[in-house]
């Protein structure tokens, strides 16, 4: 088994965040980088093109798997087609496998901000209530995806063969993750501040 820690996350030099959508992936990502000194990378930015466009799969290539090896970096989530190239070469990948009330609560509760406010994401674009309403929508997107996504991160953490995995089963893990992190890094100025003395 490859049950990852909070150590594990704290000396990572790449880390991967995975979950459902509407998970929170991109949220704990930037808390995440924030906390461990590394730069964040949206995947959305990467693979999405403005007017919600997604670039062939040579052009995602060219995008993301130079990102993948970068010495460092918090990625909020990989595609389906750079799993592997991925697991290859992260440290850590820590998993929001949260009950679906929870990602689905998230997701609508987004959605429904982003149709109200136009909020830009991912290179300018907005989510719209056409959008929102069409067969291959974020809301239907999850509910096709929820079960593979939460099976995958079980199977890589069941693997011996991927990096460590750890899964969170609820925000107040992820709130408890964040903590520990910040209390090691208080630690660590406390440490030096009295190295200094």
């Amino acid at each position: 088994m490859s049950a990852g820690t909070i150590d594990d996350v704290r000396r990572a030099r790449r880390v991967l965040c995975f979950g459902v959508t509407g998970s929170g992936k991109s949220t704990l990502a930037t808390a995440l980088a924030e906390r461990l000194g590394l730069p964040v990378v949206l995947m959305d930015d990467l693979c999405w093109d403005p007017g919600w466009v997604q670039p062939p799969r040579a052009e995602l290539d060219a995008r993301v798997l130079p990102v993948l090896d970068r010495e460092a970096y918090v990625a909020d989530t990989v595609y389906g087609i750079h799993n592997r190239a991925a697991i290859e070469r992260v440290d850590v990948i820590v998993g929001l496998d949260y009950p679906r009330l929870v990602s689905l609560g998230r997701l609508v509760r987004r959605t429904a901000k982003r149709l109200r406010t136009r909020e830009r994401v991912c290179n300018g674009n907005v989510e719209t209530l056409r959008l929102v309403l069409a067969r291959d929508s974020i809301l239907v997107w999850h509910f096709r995806s929820w079960r593979s996504k939460r099976e995958r991160m079980r199977a890589w953490r069941a693997d011996a063969g991927a990096p460590p995995v750890l899964l969170l089963r609820t925000p107040a893990d992820a709130d408890r993750l964040l903590a520990a992190l910040d209390r090691g890094t208080r630690d660590a100025e406390s440490s030096g501040n009295a190295d200094q003395r």
